[in-house]
């Protein structure tokens, strides 16, 4: 991968990995620092990296980052003590977008990433398998559930305006 290959796959698909990042991690910063260390570990191996499969390469590595970086905060796991009456409760109570944020954030990392890359990123499975290390079967199967999963949440009684 020559240096002007490198800059048009920061030009095309930087925006596209800060987005499938900050919606997995909710956090600006640490998806700005993912996307940053996708982009060096493709420069540091730029030679060995197709460019035909920068896209892939930049996904799988941002992937594997944020998959760390989340099991690590996981271990540390900061509570917040404000009750549903002090963030206003009754302006939250009915947003779907708050419903859909939180039945999307009650997946599993890997089922997060599913979603993201196939319905939000239009993936195929084999490209989604390749990213993950997963068969495409797979896949699809953790996908189906992740839907159900989301569905059921949504659809569920108390979250039905």
């Amino acid at each position: 991968m020559t240096e002007r290959e490198y800059n048009d796959c920061v030009k095309n698909y930087a925006d596209n990995v800060y987005r499938f990042v900050l919606k997995n991690c909710q956090h600006v910063e640490d998806s700005k620092d993912l996307v940053q260390v996708a982009f060096e570990k493709l420069w540091i191996n730029r030679e060995k990296v197709n460019n035909e499969k920068c896209k892939s390469y930049l996904f799988t590595v941002a992937y594997n980052a944020m998959i760390d970086l989340l099991r690590k905060k996981k271990r540390v796991q900061l509570e917040d003590n404000f009750t549903e009456g002090a963030m206003g409760y009754a302006d939250l109570k009915y947003n779907s977008q708050r419903i859909i944020e939180e039945a999307f954030m009650r997946l599993g990392e890997v089922s997060r990433s599913l979603v993201l890359l196939k319905d939000y990123e239009g993936y195929s499975y084999e490209e989604i398998g390749i990213i993950t290390k997963l068969n495409p079967s797979q896949v699809k199967v953790y996908l189906h559930r992740a839907r159900i999963q989301l569905r059921a949440y949504i659809v569920s009684p108390e979250n039905v305006v």
